[in-house]
């Protein structure tokens, strides 16, 4: 059986007098969350968190502390940064216990993004 696509949508509103957005989670779920301009969504898919996404799904850290490992970066920076890919839908956070030492494995869960935007 084909694996299923996973897509999460982002559709940007540019109106007039004001720049709305909304952000899909996954395809047919009716989450929806607003962005306040350009500098929201930017910042939500800067650099930084793309180099997660791609050494998450490439190099599968075995944790949180691990990704920032492989980074360089500072354990409490990457950290906020997972939470917020998390909360947006990128990624989900599988809990795991190697003896009495449990951890968070950071999981991509989705395969496309598209963005979307309309000019009204």
């Amino acid at each position: 059986m084909a694996k299923k696509e996973r897509t999460r949508i982002v559709n940007l509103y540019i109106t007039p007098n004001a720049f709305t957005s909304i952000f899909k989670r996954l395809r047919g779920d009716r989450s929806d969350y607003d962005f306040s301009g350009l500098t929201d969504l930017r910042q939500l898919l800067s650099n930084e968190k793309a180099k997660i996404l791609n050494i998450i799904k490439n190099q599968s850290p075995e944790s949180i502390y691990h990704l920032a490992k492989i980074l360089g970066r500072d354990f409490k920076a990457v950290s906020q940064d997972i939470k917020l890919l998390e909360r947006f839908g990128f990624i989900e956070l599988k809990h795991e216990t190697k003896g009495k030492r449990k951890k968070l494995k950071p999981v991509v869960v989705i395969d496309n993004l598209q963005i979307n935007i309309s000019f009204q």
